[in-house]
């Protein structure tokens, strides 16, 4: 399952693609849709600044055959289980929720003694761990998708203690 909407019992009539397309390389993006939808545009209807770039094309094509050689989006969701079942085991009456798909996860915190997210976040960047925290009270983290078993329980570890030293 490479996209969340794999994840769901769905079929979107579209779907929109960036960012990590191109491995992070360089700026490309897609569009996914049936030609029910797509034949909808004419020509001259549709611009792009990047539209059309060979160079851009072809690293996404490579990055997409990285991606199914390598089966990262497989790896995503089996070292994201691990992470989750890790997450879980933290205190609940400071991590409220558990949360995610893959390797894209987030916690919920609760403020207490007036330690935020924010305030976790820069105590796990203090014990060598990047999280972006979201709102007033959720820590996303979004490892590579080239991260290992070993990588994921290391970063579990930096977590667990964090958060039992609030």
């Amino acid at each position: 399952r490479r996209l969340c909407v794999d994840h769901e019992d769905v079929r979107p009539d579209m779907v929109i693609l960036g960012k990590a397309l191109s491995g992070g390389l360089l700026p490309v993006s897609a569009v996914l849709a049936d030609n029910e939808v797509m034949l909808t545009i004419e020509p001259g209807e549709h611009g792009s600044t990047y539209g059309g770039n060979p160079l851009a094309s072809k690293v996404a094509i490579v990055a997409l055959q990285v991606l199914e050689e390598e089966k990262l989006a497989e790896n995503s969701e089996r070292l994201g289980k691990i992470l989750r079942n890790e997450l879980q085991k933290l205190d609940t009456n400071i991590v409220t929720c558990v949360r995610g798909k893959g390797l894209l996860n987030a916690i919920v915190i609760k403020e207490r003694n007036g330690i935020t997210a924010w305030d976790v976040c820069l105590k796990l960047r203090d014990n060598g761990l990047l999280a972006k925290p979201t709102h007033d009270d959720i820590i996303r983290f979004a490892p590579p998708l080239v991260i290992n078993e070993e990588e994921v329980m290391e970063c579990a570890a930096i977590i667990k203690s964090t958060i039992e030293s609030i």
